[in-house]
């Protein structure tokens, strides 16, 4: 790898910043792409629609206008202006994948290869998280049980600090002649 592809490679962070949820899936805008790859977002643009067979829907797909609103409003997008009055491609995981193939530089070779160990980071980060999710929800289950009880038991202890001030029948015989008071 030369000294010129080393030195533009972001770190983690920065990459994993521009990634976002969207319709189940893990995306990257076009224009951030564009700008990782060093080219222009309307040849990008252009090299897709030359290779659309290559592009299936779970490859890459176009913004709805609400979606665009709620990247606008996230501040993915400065504003719908800066569009230039088109709504924004994002790419999947193999869609990134695809466009390297279909730029054929360099450096859409190695960021793209960044980009994908992200990807892979994220569903690693995704998975570990997942198993203490899970943890986390047999222990509230357990607790949920033992809430039912304890309240159960703060009843029982009520009622025991504050009898009940009806009077009770007294228990046993009564002697002939005698009233029970």
């Amino acid at each position: 790898m030369s000294n010129k592809i080393n030195e533009m490679m972001l770190p983690d962070e920065v990459l994993a910043s521009k990634i976002y949820h969207i319709r189940e899936h893990k995306v990257m805008l076009d224009r951030d792409l564009a700008e990782l790859y060093d080219v222009k977002p309307i040849r990008l643009r252009e090299q897709v629609k030359r290779n659309t067979e290559r592009f299936p829907e779970n490859f890459m797909f176009q913004l709805m206008d609400e979606e665009a609103e709620v990247m606008v409003s996230q501040n993915a997008i400065p504003s719908k202006k800066h569009l230039g009055g088109y709504l924004p491609y994002v790419f999947t995981e193999h869609g990134v994948l695809m466009l390297a193939n279909v730029l054929r530089s360099d450096r859409a070779i190695q960021v793209s290869i960044r980009i994908i160990e992200i990807f892979v980071k994220m569903r690693e980060m995704l998975s570990a998280h997942k198993d203490i999710l899970l943890k986390l929800e047999q222990l509230e289950r357990k607790s949920i049980g033992h809430d039912v009880d304890i309240q159960l038991i703060f009843g029982y202890l009520k009622e025991l600090l504050n009898p009940s001030q009806e009077p009770r029948n007294m228990i046993g015989f009564t002697r002939h002649g005698e009233t029970e008071e």
